[in-house]
């Protein structure tokens, strides 16, 4: 099972430097990938807050880092024209030498939406469309392509991409699993989803074998990833949203954690992300005796 860890987002802002010291952490530390959620804006009772761009936080990650994986969790398909997407995808996939994992999602934060100006409506069907043009330059390099949403004419991706670059689906939903499923090489779901739990991300690893046999494949094919909410002291609340709910930690001491994260292991998760709160420094240095614990 790997482990990596989901950078900051708008818990407050942090400067770039800190970012980049959160990263260099974790890759020394020896955990196998950094992520980087792809919102805009958030808006609550508590005010408004906005992340970085992800397309340039994952360029710098792809620079400064070496051996991790890195990837967007997820990228939604309506913030970009699809084909500038892929473009997107990989370039940063060269920069990092072949690290990239494109995580695609059809995004659900609607304040975000309103304020840059992109369409809410329709969403499942605008990320058929957008997913259908990502997958094929990745893949193939070249296409045409008239859509309801998306035309496109003599598109060709240049330079290429990796054609073996690992597409990631980030939802739950029948539709977008139908959509997805013959074709994606990684499922993720959040935390909040499932109850921060073994025991129903077990149910929810189940919904997505259904969903990979309906369209006839194999659902050892499909590699499972979960984010998974993680308390340490000091930690008061890791939440973009007050719209999404609330998970219950993971908490406790090295060996305590440790054990919590290995009974994801045994419901047969390929890939955690780990949603560190508080998410600094000192949090990277305590988690990686987790992670020698782990893996011990």
């Amino acid at each position: 099972m790997k482990v990596g860890v989901q950078l900051p987002e708008v818990e407050r802002i942090y400067r770039w430097s800190e970012i980049r010291d959160i990263s260099r952490a974790a890759e020394d530390a020896g955990f196998d990938s950094l992520w980087v959620g792809d919102h805009l804006l958030y808006r609550d009772e508590h005010g408004s807050r906005g992340p970085w761009e992800v397309w340039s936080v994952l360029a710098a990650l792809a620079e400064m880092t070496h051996r991790v994986e890195i990837g967007p969790l997820v990228a939604s398909t309506s913030f970009h024209n699809p084909a500038m997407l892929a473009k997107k995808a990989a370039t940063v996939d060269e920069i990092s030498g072949g690290r990239l994992i494109l995580g695609l999602g059809a995004g659900w934060n609607e304040t975000e939406y309103e304020a840059f100006g992109f369409p809410y409506d329709r969403r499942v069907t605008r990320f058929e469309e957008a997913f259908t043009i990502i997958r094929t330059l990745i893949r193939e390099g070249s296409m045409d392509f008239g859509g309801e949403f998306y035309e496109l004419s003599g598109m060709e991706l240049l330079p290429p991409a990796r054609r073996d670059m690992k597409l990631l689906i980030g939802s739950n939903g029948p539709r977008m699993l139908r959509i997805a499923a013959p074709h994606v090489d990684m499922w993720n779901t959040w935390h909040a989803s499932y109850g921060n739990t073994p025991e129903g991300l077990a149910e929810l690893m189940a919904v997505v074998d259904e969903a990979a046999r309906d369209v006839g494949r194999d659902p050892s094919e499909i590699e499972r990833t979960a984010a998974v909410l993680v308390k340490l002291e000091g930690g008061l609340g890791r939440r973009a949203s007050s719209d999404r709910p609330v998970s219950r930690p993971v908490e406790g001491d090295v060996e305590e954690i440790a054990a919590s994260l290995l009974r994801f292991a045994d419901v047969g998760v390929d890939h955690l992300q780990l949603v560190v709160d508080p998410i600094e420094v000192s949090s990277i240095d305590f988690l990686a005796e987790v992670l020698v614990a782990v893996r011990g």
